[in-house]
């Protein structure tokens, strides 16, 4: 029997997925949604208990061709990004089950080094800049913070969920910097996953769907459009441990970019991505540990960077897991 208990904390820790550099056009290009972000796993809910799980993101792209963008209330052109960033995710799988299916509820807390470079800054007069060249930006900062909450079910060999996400604009967000881990928007997501899972011949088909609702950002007046997202992965157990697979990822904004700070226009954003993964479950001190990693090249883009997207994830349960509690029928008092 191969091991897939952690598989969806691995998921839900991209699915908690948050990460601004490896954006999908809007708002300075970023998004909430990362192509490949729902793996391996994707609909499978864990047994009741607290999860934790680390995930390392890094992306480096380029917009060239003289094509602009807006970050920060800035209009540039011929940008570069890096982005290197942690995301801490706690999850508790709770013992109440509704309508058969069990619940879970999550949060992400993203901090890291985003490094922004423009070969040519157009305008900024909310920020009191002139034209210029060769901009660049990095700096420490935090991420805002992600709010998760979800709920799944299973049988046989199917496995699927339907959740929602939450950015929540309270992170270290400065108008005028190019380098921003936060969004300083509300963005909310809702999807649905899906795992086709066959333990003795280590097969894992999995999919998910959903779309994204964006805010404004209330220091640059620039209201993103909102988009669709599916990803798709199929991954085969070469060993009881390790696994290894292919996925990827399409994003299509279907909504245009407005607002009174907007400069460059509805900047609707598309991106296909395409990559490979690998898992290892192991042991460390009698705690079951799983760990898997991503690398996913941008091949189809419209209206941000393209570039190649690296994920790494680390996953465990803190302390044992519980047994669900039975559903009880609700009692109108009156």
């Amino acid at each position: 029997m191969y091991r897939h208990h952690l598989a969806p904390i691995l998921a839900l820790g991209f699915l908690v997925d948050l990460v601004t550099g490896a954006a999908q056009a809007t708002e300075g290009g970023a998004s909430l949604f990362i192509p490949g972000g729902h793996g391996p796993g994707a609909g499978i809910v864990p047994p009741p208990g607290f999860y934790f799980a680390n995930d390392f993101f890094a992306y480096s792209g380029e917009l060239t061709g003289g094509r602009r963008i807006q970050i920060g209330g800035a209009v540039l052109a011929d940008v570069q990004t890096e982005v290197r960033a942690d995301f801490l995710t706690a999850t508790w799988v709770t013992p109440l089950e509704i309508l058969g299916g069990r619940t879970a509820i999550g949060i992400s807390l993203p901090f890291g080094v985003p490094r922004v470079s423009a070969g040519v800054l157009i305008e900024a007069p909310r920020v009191g800049r002139t034209f210029a060249f060769s901009q660049r930006d990095d700096s420490f900062v935090l991420g805002d913070p992600v709010a998760a909450a979800l709920i799944g079910w299973d049988a046989g060999k199917f496995h699927w969920q339907a959740g929602t996400t939450v950015s929540i604009p309270a992170g270290g967000y400065e108008e005028g910097e190019l380098s921003n881990l936060a969004f300083n928007r509300w963005i909310g997501d809702v999807y649905a996953a899906l795992t086709w899972l066959d333990p003795e011949l280590g097969l894992d088909l999995s999919g998910a769907v959903g779309f994204e609702f964006n805010g404004e950002n209330p220091d640059t007046d620039y209201r993103s459009g909102n988009a669709f997202h599916i990803d798709v992965s199929i991954s085969k157990n070469l060993t009881k441990e390790f696994s290894v697979g292919l996925l990827a990822g399409y994003y299509d904004q279907v909504s245009s970019d407005t607002g009174a700070g907007n400069r460059i226009g509805p900047f609707k954003g598309r991106v296909t991505a395409v990559g490979a993964t690998a898992g290892y479950d192991f042991t460390v001190a009698g705690t079951p540990v799983s760990a898997r990693i991503k690398v996913l090249r941008e091949v189809d883009v419209e209206n941000r960077p393209q570039g190649t997207i690296g994920l790494f994830t680390v996953g465990f349960p803190l302390g044992a897991p519980t047994a669900p509690a039975p559903m009880r029928p609700v009692t109108a008092k009156y």
